[in-house]
């Protein structure tokens, strides 16, 4: 063997260790559901759906001195720092949120709490339909490259009908 044969072989080598290390790290995330570091922000098409609307405007009172957003049972929600909503909310971010009535409150795009386990995940909304078990939801986080699967309704917490800067 000559010396540009192992140089081939070697480099051959290091390129295959290199690509079987990204696409484990790849898995890991997916697997696990937690967004990947630097590599959901490379996205060049924004194609995320917006909220419904739930605020007319005519509940939404200026003054000089105050804004009054009349929204019967309406609640304040921090977030946690996850970053799997950026750049539309953080953890410095305030909320406004409901209890939704029925699925027929949940539209695509909206953002909603719900719960996994002992947690509670607020995502967006990206597909609505029915199956055998009846009426479902698919959220992901917008900074997230996988969904969270099917969401029924009976663990749908709040949606999130307002975010506050």
């Amino acid at each position: 063997m000559n010396l540009a044969t192992i140089i081939d072989y070697t480099m051959f080598f290091f390129l295959g260790a290199l690509c079987a290390l990204l696409l484990s790290f790849l898995s890991f995330y997916s697997i696990s559901g937690l967004e990947i570091p630097f590599i959901a922000n490379l996205s060049p098409v924004n194609d995320t759906p917006a909220p419904s609307d739930f605020i007319s405007e005519n509940n939404i009172k200026v003054y000089s001195d105050k804004i009054v957003i009349e929204v019967e049972n309406a609640s304040l929600s921090k977030y946690a720092p996850t970053g799997s909503m950026k750049p539309l909310f953080d953890h410095s971010s305030n909320g406004i949120r409901i209890k939704p009535v029925s699925e027929d409150d949940i539209n695509i795009g909206d953002i909603i709490t719900f719960k996994e386990g002992n947690l509670l995940i607020i995502h967006r909304v990206i597909e609505k339909g029915i199956d055998n078990n009846g009426v479902y939801f698919i959220t992901k986080g917008d900074n997230n490259f996988v969904s969270d699967g099917k969401i029924r309704f009976k663990d749908i917490e709040y949606k999130t009908i307002g975010i506050i800067y």
